[in-house]
């Protein structure tokens, strides 16, 4: 699906931090706006939430990308926060912020029809891939990573 958003400035939102998280991020400091990307750095940002059995199937690739040195930044959509933290102890935590977007509202200003998805926002902060449904090893190799790589150079 095509985004409205796609080649447009990111969409002013503010979120919370999702309370109780921990890992890397002090415990309820790290939130997500629209000041906290394009500061000239390629990121990713993944919508996802602890009840979406695709967002568990394509979460190792999620990882992956981090481990690779992407920045990787969550929207935690429509969830419970604790329900979500568990989900993160359980599974890992890629994520240099999240964002928790309980009533769905900033979901609706990103355009996101349901969860998982995933964008990549460029230096400038302008939208310039939207990836709906679950990301798989093929949308890696045959999308994801040739537009970060284009995007870095």
């Amino acid at each position: 699906l095509r985004s409205a958003l796609r080649d447009k400035p990111l969409p002013a939102f503010s979120l919370p931090p999702l309370a109780g998280r921990s890992g890397d991020a002090p415990v309820d400091t790290l939130g997500l706006s629209d000041e906290d990307l394009g500061k000239g750095e390629v990121t990713l940002v993944n919508v996802f939430a602890s009840w979406c059995v695709p967002c568990r199937v394509e979460h190792p690739l999620i990882t992956e990308l981090a481990e690779e040195g992407v920045t990787v930044h969550g929207i935690n959509y429509k969830d419970a926060p604790a329900d979500a933290v568990g989900w993160l102890e359980r599974l890992g935590d890629p994520y240099a912020r999240i964002g928790a977007d309980e009533n769905g509202r900033a979901g609706i200003e990103w355009g996101v029809y349901g969860v998982p998805e995933t964008f990549i926002v460029d230096q400038k902060g302008t939208i310039v891939f939207k990836q709906v449904g679950p990301i798989q090893e093929r949308d890696l190799e045959e999308t994801i990573r040739p537009i970060l790589e284009h995007l870095r150079s």
